[in-house]
């Protein structure tokens, strides 16, 4: 089940890296019923430049350093984690292929 459910993320990833902002504005429209399809579109645009989506779902351990990093200057993280005791890439890995 957990692979399934990563494989359908995957997916999702791999079709906004190969279509258009206006396309994915078009699919996700009906998420945000009070927003048009001008800023919908302007939203998506931004994303895509500021290379916000990522090709893969694969948590990297600088990833997870720099959210703990950030958890932890916020106040908002008591204790470190290591990265192999709560990461696991191995789903990712396999949708990713």
């Amino acid at each position: 089940m957990l692979q399934g459910f990563t494989n359908a993320l995957q997916k999702g990833m791999d079709y906004v890296q190969s279509h258009t902002p206006e396309e994915i504005a078009k699919i996700i429209k009906p998420q945000f019923k009070d927003a048009d399809m001008e800023t919908i579109t302007t939203i998506v645009e931004r994303y895509a430049e500021q290379e916000t989506w990522k090709e893969n779902l694969i948590f990297e351990k600088e990833s997870f350093e720099l959210l703990q990093d950030i958890l932890e200057s916020s106040d908002e993280l008591e204790k470190r984690v290591p990265y192999k005791e709560l990461v696991t890439t191995e789903f990712a890995k396999k949708a990713y292929k």
